[in-house]
Formats: C-alpha cells, structure tokens, sequence
C-alpha cells in the first residue's frame, strides 16, 4: 500500500483572502502572491472569471505554501477565534452551500506532523508524540475507509431519531461530503504549519510511519478526548448503536481496582462527586502543558467541575440553543448513562414541554453557550418555591467524550515511563499495532 493522500476542509466562506507564498499553478497559468475568491450565484469568483472549482498546486512542495486568511478556529467552543494560517500542499476550492470552502490537499503523514502539533504541544514526550501520531492515523485511514464503505453500497448514514417525546442525535464526520475530514474539533486539529513543529512531532510521525491499530483485519475507529475523568467512555453510547470490542469499559488507571457499574445513577452519583485516582487526575502543569495548547489551558478544573445557572440564564440557554421553549426548567432528569457515567439520554422537563434528548454531544451543546465539558454530571436543584428551582448547579467530570486514548491520561503515562504501545493497548484493549505502508 502507498502512502494515502487526504482532503481536508478548512474553512467555509463567502469570501476567502489568501495568499500563496512561492509560485504555485492555477488553469495552466503560474501565480504567487495576494489572491481573492468570492462566492455569486453558484460560481467561484476569481480575477474576473467564474469557476466551478479551482486547484492552486505549488511547484516546489518541500517549501511553497499558501496562507489563508481569517480562519475560525474552535467553532462553537468557548475559545473561538480568527486566525492565519498557512498550510503545504495544495488549495483546492469549490462551492458548497452557497460559500466557498478551502481545501487542503496533502499527504497523510505531512497532515499528521501538524495534527499532533496542533491537538497537542509539541513539547510532549516522545512516546506521547508516537502513540497520537498511531491514533490520529487510524482513526482518519478508518473515516476514510467507512466513508468509502458507505458510498459503494449508497447506504444512507443516519444520525438522529426522533419522535413526539424523545430527540437523540449524535455528531461524527459523515457529513463531510466534498473532503476527508475537516480541520477543526470536529474531526481532528489540524492548522497546518502555523503551530511551529519540533524535531521530536517529526521524528515521532516518522519512526511510526504507516503503523495502525487493527482490530482483526480492519482498522481501529481510534478515538481520544482530552480528560476521561477516570472512567473511559464506550463507543455507542456517543455515536451510533455499534460496539466496538476495542473500545470498551475502563477504569484510567494501573491499580486493577474494578470500575464501578456507572450506568446505575447511585454509582454514577457518588463517582462524580469524589476525586478517584486515574492517570488524568493531575494538576500538574508541566504534565498539562504537552497537552493542553494556550487557549486549552483557559479551562483549569476539567478533572471534576461545577457549572450554575439560575432559573433565567438556564432556561432561556436551552432555549436559544435547542430551538425550544420549555417555560421554566423544572427538572433535568437523567434517563440513561453511559460506562463512565456520561449521560446518553436526559429529560428536561418544563413548564411548557418536555422532552427527552441525547446523545452525549447533544446534551453538552444544549447545556452550553459554547459545549459542556463533558455529559458526566450530577444536578443540584436549589431555592425551590412552588416547585421551580431557581438555581440549577451541575456538578461534573471529565473533559470531552471521553472514548478510547485519554490526552491527558497518556501524557501522564508517558511521564511516567510507559512506551507508546503500552499506552495505546491500555486505552483500546485488544488492539494490535500493524504496519500498512
């Protein structure tokens, strides 16, 4: 097998400014400097033609780049921003829901360097570095072949159900059409060369060149999340009712100690109101530093956290966030967890509605102006006067999903001598490490 090429979305804009940086080939014609594409009915506006797509290719790979211009990086998260960015490879840019979208062409291996910098420091250890170069390979290769597996057959990808009473919706990467994945948290961070790389991201992507999980004969779905908060997520209860046997129930930790049975609310309750030990649980800021990039680090108390809202603020969030108006928020109840106590299913009840939503996703976004850290949480009702709460306390753990490589717990795994495969078989158990190409 040959090194895979990948598509990568990278923004979605009326207009898009950029700017190519060496000479690069455009319809036959050779082109550097200030560039401007403007999306008029249908069509790409550039230098005075309209264009159904256009592909700028640079011609000397190893050092031409392009830059692009206002790029929205941590869409719909607290830390959300605009910035430049700068990218190898080629701009690929096409119509696509009345905007235009930029795409970066390149091949996997130069897309990894920059993902590990960009999901992480590239300080980090060097077995951290190696074990995320393993999964960030895999769970793009395996995105690539499931979406490939769902063309050929015409199946349609469904992600939500809904009926009179209950909504439930998860968010994969299926509706990444036109391009592989996009370059946000989405899928996975990628900000091409504008995060600085170091020779320990490069040696780290190279000596692992090509390796993947599998499981049998196919390649592992490798999630990860910042901070399991002690207890790892399974597979289904954040996407689709499927059971992956590598991602399974865990406890993030080397003691042996049995994870307790978090699906029941008792377990579940008294596990998110104490500390337990896990490789996550960790203050230390060095440790942090290899995961958690400027603006991650914004977020301090992720291992267990609480959240409060008064009656106002938390009804008319879920208001603007879910489209619904419940009245007054009455209760949050929960109906369904998960293996590390994350909620799958939760009713709102109001005076005005009720209904029950999910999955894990949903609930973080419905609670959130941005995303809840995670949906493993506890609700405290408070300042009850005829039988309305004027408080809601959400008392939480963890930070994410919580499916598969825990960042955090890994970056702790490492400090503490563990080699990249021992990380990787700790968090997806039975998994072996293949070598594709």
């Amino acid at each position: 097998m040959n090194e895979p090429k990948v598509s990568v979305g990278i923004m979605f804009e009326p207009q898009i400014d950029f700017v190519l940086q060496g000479n690069y080939l455009c319809n036959g014609m050779t082109l550097s400097g200030i560039q401007t594409a403007g999306y008029s009915d249908g069509k790409i506006v550039w230098n005075g033609s309209s264009y159904d797509e256009l592909l700028f290719e640079p011609t000397e790979c190893s050092s031409d780049s392009f830059e692009l211009q206002d790029v929205t990086i941590g869409i719909n998260f607290h830390w959300e921003r605009k910035e430049n960015q700068r990218f190898r490879g080629a701009l690929k840019l096409i119509v696509e829901n009345e905007k235009l979208s930029a795409i970066n062409l390149l091949s996997v291996e130069d897309y990894l360097i920059s993902v590990i910098s960009s999901e992480m420091s590239a300080t980090a250890s060097v077995e951290l570095l190696k074990a995320h170069a393993v999964i960030s390979r895999s769970w793009l290769l395996a995105q690539i072949q499931k979406n490939n597996e769902i063309a050929d057959t015409k199946s349609e990808y469904i992600a939500f159900s809904q009926t009179e009473d209950e909504c439930i919706k998860w968010y994969d990467r299926e509706d990444h059409v036109n391009f592989n994945v996009c370059a946000d948290d989405h899928c996975q961070r990628y900000q091409g060369i504008t995060r600085a790389s170091t020779p320990n991201v490069e040696m780290a992507v190279r000596n692992t060149a090509g390796e993947v999980l599998m499981s049998g004969t196919r390649i592992c779905d490798a999630r990860f999340s910042k901070c399991c908060g002690g207890a790892v997520e399974e597979f289904q209860y954040c996407w689709e009712d499927v059971k992956h046997p590598y991602l399974v129930k865990l406890r993030d930790d080397k003691t042996g100690a049995v994870l307790p049975d978090l699906t029941k609310e008792v377990e579940a309750e008294k596990w998110i109101r104490t500390s337990p030990d896990a490789y996550c649980n960790t203050t230390d800021k060095r440790i942090l530093s290899q995961v958690l990039n400027n603006y991650d680090q914004e977020t301090t108390n992720f291992y267990r956290w609480k959240v409060s809202y008064t009656q106002n603020e938390l009804s008319e969030l879920i208001k603007k966030r879910s489209g619904v108006d419940y009245g007054e928020i009455v209760d949050l109840l929960p109906i369904e967890r998960g293996t590390s106590g994350r909620l799958v299913k939760m009713k709102i009840v109001g005076t005005k509605r009720t209904l029950t939503i999910g999955k894990e996703l949903e609930i973080r976004r419905t609670l959130s102006a941005s995303h809840l850290y995670s949906s493993a949480f506890v609700v405290e009702r408070e300042n009850i006067i005829n039988q309305i709460p004027r408080r809601f306390n959400l008392i939480g753990a963890g930070w994410g999903h919580g499916v598969g490589l825990c960042q955090i717990g890994a970056a702790v795994m490492g400090e503490q001598g563990f080699l990249y495969d021992q990380i990787l078989l700790h968090y997806y158990v039975g998994a072996s490490i293949n070598k594709l190409y």
